[in-house]
C-alpha cells in the first residue's frame, strides 16, 4: 500500500517520548527542544497588529520583501557575506526538505554527522539519497579528515550543524575552514543548519557560510531564538540558482511561510535577546556542573540548549527507560546516532526542574554503577 520511500519511516524517537510526557503527571521533561520562554511582547504585539490590519492572506512564496531584506542584512553582519538570495521557509525543517528535494537524485551520497539531528538521516533516505556518517565521538568536534575520507564520485552534500543538536558543541573556526576547502575542491554543496546560532555561551560564532558562500545553503530562523517554535519561521540563503529552485518547489508544497508571523518577525530584529541567553548560560552551567558532580562523562556545550552525557551503565535506551520509571523524560542516543551510548537532555526548563533532574540522574547513576 505504501510508497517505497516511506516503508522504513518510523516515528521520531523524540516525538515518542514527547507524546509519553502527556501521560505523566508533572514529569521532569528534558525531552523536547523548545525554549521555555514565551515570544517577547514586542513581537506578539506586531503579530496581533498584523492580524487586525488584515495581513492574513498568502504572501509571495519567497516571503515579504522587508523581512527578506532584514534577513540579508543580519547575515551580512553575522557571517560577513551578503547572500545572493534568500527566502522565508516554514521552519528550518522546511528548508532542509526543500534543499534535499531539489538537489538529491537516487543514489547520491550525503555526508552527515554522527550524532545528527533526527531529520537528516530520514529526509536523505526519503529523497533517495544514501547517508554516510562522519564520526564526532568522543568530544563531538569536527575532524575534517574524516569527511575527506568519505568523499566519493557520488558525494553531493555535506551537512554541518553548529551549535549541534543533540550535543550543543560548537565547531571550531579552523575545522570549518578546512571542510569548506574540502567541499570547494570537490565541488560539493554544504547545507549548514545554524538554527541555534543565537544560543552561544562562549567565544564568537563562526559559520562555514563565511568561507564557502558560493555553494553553502545557510539555514537559520526565528523559532528557537525567539521562543516561537509553533510559528514555523525559518529562512534559507545562498546561491541564487539554488534558492530560486527551492522557492519554486515551495510554491508546490508549503506555498509560503505563515503570513502573520512574517510581518511580526520584522520586529524581532529590534529585540535584545541577551538577557534570555544569559539565563540559558546559567542553566547550561547548572546542568553541566551537576552532571559532572554526579560522575557523568559529558562535554560542556558551547551553544544550543542541549547536553549529551554518556550513560553510566547500560545502553542509552535502557538508561532512558529507567529514567521514565522515575518520572523523567530524556531521549536515548540511538534517536540521533548509530550508537546507543549516550542520551540527550534539553535544559530549556526551569531551574527547579534542572535541580530535580540532576538529583534523579544521580540516583540512577548509582543504582547500577
Amino acid at each position: 500500500m505504501f510508497a517505497d520511500r516511506v516503508k522504513n519511516l518510523s516515528a521520531s524517537g523524540i516525538r515518542k517520548v514527547f507524546d509519553l510526557g502527556a501521560s505523566l503527571e508533572d514529569p521532569v521533561n528534558f525531552s523536547i527542544g523548545q525554549p521555555d520562554f514565551d515570544v517577547p511582547e514586542k513581537i506578539k504585539n506586531a503579530a496581533i497588529q498584523a492580524i487586525r490590519e488584515g495581513q492574513n492572506s498568502y504572501t509571495v512564496t519567497q516571503g515579504i520583501p522587508t523581512l527578506r531584506e532584514n534577513i540579508k542584512k543580519q547575515i551580512s553582519q553575522t557571517r560577513g557575506v551578503c547572500p545572493e538570495e534568500c527566502f522565508v521557509t516554514s521552519g528550518v525543517s522546511g528548508g532542509i526538505l526543500l534543499s534535499l528535494m531539489v538537489l538529491i537524485n537516487p543514489g547520491d551520497e550525503v555526508i552527515i554527522p554522527d550524532p545528527y539531528f533526527v531529520m537528516y538521516k530520514n529526509l536523505v533516505e526519503l529523497t533517495g539519497g544514501i547517508p554516510k556518517y562522519y564520526d564526532l565521538y568522543p568530544d563531538f568536534q569536527l575532524r575534517p579528515q574524516k569527511i575527506a575520507a568519505l568523499i566519493s564520485e557520488k558525494t553531493k552534500i555535506i551537512f554541518i550543524n553548529s551549535p549541534s543538536n543533540p550535543t550543543g558543541v560548537l565547531f571550531k573556526k579552523q575545522d570549518l575552514q578546512e571542510v569548506a576547502e574540502i567541499a570547494k575542491k570537490n565541488d560539493i554543496i554544504v547545507i549548514s543548519d545554524e538554527i541555534y546560532s543565537s544560543f552561544l555561551y562562549e567565544g564568537s560564532y563562526d559559520s562555514i557560510y563565511t568561507y564557502y558562500p558560493e555553494k553553502t545553503i545557510l539555514l537559520d530562523g526565528f523559532s528557537k531564538s525567539y521562543g516561537m517554535t509553533g510559528w514555523r519561521m525559518g529562512y534559507a540563503a545562498g546561491n541564487k540558482e539554488i534558492m530560486e529552485k527551492m522557492t519554486t518547489l515551495q510554491q508546490f508544497s508549503f506555498v509560503c511561510a505563515p503570513s502573520v508571523a512574517q510581518y511580526a518577525c520584522n520586529d524581532a530584529f529590534d529585540v535584545d535577546m541577551t538577557p534570555y541567553i544569559d539565563e540559558y548560560r546559567k542553566k547550561r552551567d547548572m546542568i553541566y556542573e551537576g552532571l559532572k558532580n554526579k560522575g557523568f562523562t559529558v562535554e560542556k556545550p558551547s551553544g544550543s540548549f542541549y547536553i549529551y552525557p554518556q550513560t553510566p551503565w547500560g545502553t542509552g535506551s535502557e538508561f532512558c527507560e529507567a529514567a521514565i520509571a522515575k518520572n523523567m523524560l530524556v531521549i536515548p542516543g540511538k534517536a540521533f546516532s548509530n550508537r546507543d551510548t549516550h542520551f540527550r537532555i534539553s535544559f530549556a526548563v526551569s531551574d527547579e526542574k534542572i535541580a530535580e533532574g540532576i538529583k534523579i540522574l544521580g540516583e540512577l547513576a548509582e543504582s547500577k554503577g
